[in-house]
């Protein structure tokens, strides 16, 4: 199947390592799904800086697609990441750059040959995210911790709605899938951090998934790299109970590794 990530793009930079990698929810789904086994592909916009031409490579060298992505005047967007002793990260500082962007016609048409279009909160689509959906097969959000208030206007265009709530428990989270699904939304996850994930398909009880117990180095990328495993499988014909499984499988594995999905290059530490 063909996945499309669509919007942000950044470098998650780490000042105790002086280190930064590539991530950003959009790019991260599509650089996930493409490992996965999809034909993964991203769309959106780097700067003519080092960290942009860091993404791109990045990007080749996970056999990403990029055949519409851009590359525009001005500094990449960043974000500053700090880990606790546990590998939880806490973002500081952070730049959108030249990260936002318009979708042309010709980018709608290309994206319609997709089999999902993964986009979110952080790309800053939102007044066009119903030409996005007339045009893709399926489209998919990313709302974050995102208030009801951001996020019901948009529902009746998705497939997929993905909501973080680390501090949902069942009845809570089965209580937003419910309310998503009647926008709309045939699947709406809830993820919760170590608490696991609630998952609701249309006209069937939401599913409980747990995580895959690891010692993490790093939780960066852990919800972006759940979500792509899950929308793989599921696009793959895999029943739910299986696909969540691999999907925690995998997250597990992620959160193991450096970053949202590695690929390491140095940048100044500040002073």
């Amino acid at each position: 199947m063909r996945i499309c990530g669509v919007g942000d793009n950044v470098v998650d930079r780490y000042p105790r390592r002086g280190l930064m990698y590539p991530g950003g929810n959009a790019l991260n789904v599509a650089v996930h799904a493409t490992r996965r086994g999809a034909d993964g592909a991203y769309l959106g916009v780097t700067g003519n800086d080092a960290a942009g031409a860091h993404i791109r490579a990045a990007l080749a060298a996970e056999g990403v697609r990029t055949e519409r992505a851009r590359t525009a005047e001005g500094p990449t967007a960043y974000a500053t990441v700090h880990l606790d002793d546990g590998g939880n990260r806490h973002f500081g500082d952070c730049s959108e750059g030249v990260s936002r962007f318009r979708l042309t016609p010709d980018d709608l048409d290309w994206l319609a040959g997709f089999d999902l279009v993964h986009t979110g909160d952080c790309a800053h689509l939102e007044d066009q995210l119903p030409r996005l959906a007339r045009a893709a097969r399926r489209t998919s959000y990313d709302f974050s911790d995102r208030s009801w208030h951001y996020a019901g206007p948009l529902l009746p265009y998705l497939y997929c709605a993905v909501f973080s709530r680390p501090d949902a428990d069942d009845t809570e989270a089965a209580h937003l899938i419910a309310r998503a699904h009647t926008l709309g939304p045939r699947l709406v996850v809830v993820t919760r951090g170590g608490r696991g994930a609630l998952i609701g398909r249309a006209g069937r009880a939401p599913y409980a998934q747990s995580v895959v117990p690891v010692e993490p180095l790093d939780t960066l990328g852990a919800g972006d790299s759940f979500i792509a495993a899950l929308l793989v499988a599921l696009l793959d014909g895999r029943p739910l109970e299986d696909a969540a499984a691999r999907a925690a499988a995998y997250a597990a594995e992620v959160c193991a590794l450096p970053g949202a999905f590695g690929h390491p290059a140095a940048f100044p530490v500040p002073d």
